[in-house]
């Protein structure tokens, strides 16, 4: 008769398929929340730019007061050679 297979028989091979299982597991769930990071932080820098958009055209705000408020979430540009 062969001897019966149990979680506590083969601790040796059950780990490492465990750690493999869990470090994919967090790799997924960690892709899925920074899609959804970039996604939520790129839709709120577009409405910002609709409301600034909204505002030029309705003459409560310079364009040019519009176009500081769009730079000002911006990382600095180089100047070109």
């Amino acid at each position: 008769m062969t001897p019966m297979l149990t979680l506590g028989s083969d601790v040796e091979i059950l780990i490492p398929i465990i750690a493999i299982v869990g470090g994919v597991a967090v790799w997924i769930i960690h892709t899925i929340m920074a899609t959804i990071t970039q996604t939520h932080a790129t839709k709120q820098r577009e409405q910002s730019r609709r409301e600034i958009a909204a505002y030029i055209a309705e003459g409560t705000m310079t364009p040019e007061q519009g176009e500081k408020l769009m730079a000002a979430g911006e990382p600095p540009k180089k100047p070109e050679a």
